[in-house]
């Protein structure tokens, strides 16, 4: 992996990671326009700047990471289905995760809810409290998200405001609830190519868990202010339009590997 490469896949984790957008469905992307060839390395340095990412939460929140346990105890709750339907499901994900096609039509398929949902569910003026039942079921549809190309962010969002949430609400709830989320996903994976990290590569990581923290930042204070006057509908549209290309191009015979 070379330093350009890794600036480019530090900067899609961050701007996709918490936009309901879908990472999977970009990092397919990037690699393939870069005709990227995936081994342990690139893998391990894909889950690795997850973590970079995760760290942008929260320093962004970090008030509400140090207000009341009550507050901990309804990230666990949220976190529990997405836990469980992990460790059950493991090798059907992984199976999944192998499949382009699976991505770019989940991709399509997402863009067409989020071009409707903001009629669906326009809650602006409701409660902004996250309650136990509510924050059970937000993770009841994180575990959607384990089909690659869905998107986490855009089904914990999409969870929050079918509890009445409004969109800031909603996608607030989402960052917090990546934390925990992110890092068991992360950890636990990381731990299968620690193997693939050394000496001789950690200052290339070390530089795409910087350059994914600073742009995650960037991204999640642009994204919430967009969100909130404009809604869901461009991301949408987005999202239709980038399934399409990956769909074309993998029918055409380009390589498009996931890590």
């Amino acid at each position: 992996m070379t330093w350009f490469e890794a600036l480019i896949l530090a900067i899609v984790e961050g701007i996709t990671e918490f936009l309901p957008v879908s990472s999977t469905g970009h990092m397919i992307l990037a690699e393939g326009i870069m005709g990227m060839k995936s081994n342990e390395f690139v893998q391990a340095f894909i889950i690795n700047i997850q973590f970079g990412a995760i760290l942008s939460v929260v320093v962004l929140y970090w008030k509400r990471f140090f207000q009341t346990m009550k507050f901990y105890y309804k990230l666990f709750v949220a976190f529990i289905p997405a836990a469980v339907f992990g460790l059950l499901l493991s090798d059907y994900i992984d199976m999944l995760l192998e499949s382009v096609y699976t991505v770019a039509v989940m991709l399509i398929l997402g863009g067409i809810v989020l071009v409707f949902v903001d009629k669906w569910f326009n809650h602006e003026g409701d409660d902004q409290e996250v309650t136990y039942p509510k924050a059970l079921k937000i993770g009841l549809f994180q575990v959607i998200a384990m089909i690659p190309g869905v998107s986490r962010s855009a089904a914990t969002i999409i969870g929050g405001m079918t509890q009445k949430l409004s969109r800031k609400a909603a996608a607030e709830f989402s960052f917090f609830l990546a934390v925990p989320t992110m890092f068991a996903a992360s950890g636990y994976k990381l731990m299968k190519n620690y193997t693939a990290i050394n000496v001789e590569n950690i200052d290339i990581l070390i530089f795409g868990n910087v350059v994914a923290f600073i742009v995650a930042l960037i991204a999640i204070k642009s994204f919430i202010t967009f969100l909130t006057k404009h809604g869901f509908k461009l991301f949408g549209y987005y999202r239709i339009v980038v399934g399409v290309v990956i769909l074309v191009l993998y029918l055409v015979g380009v390589d498009l590997t996931i890590s």
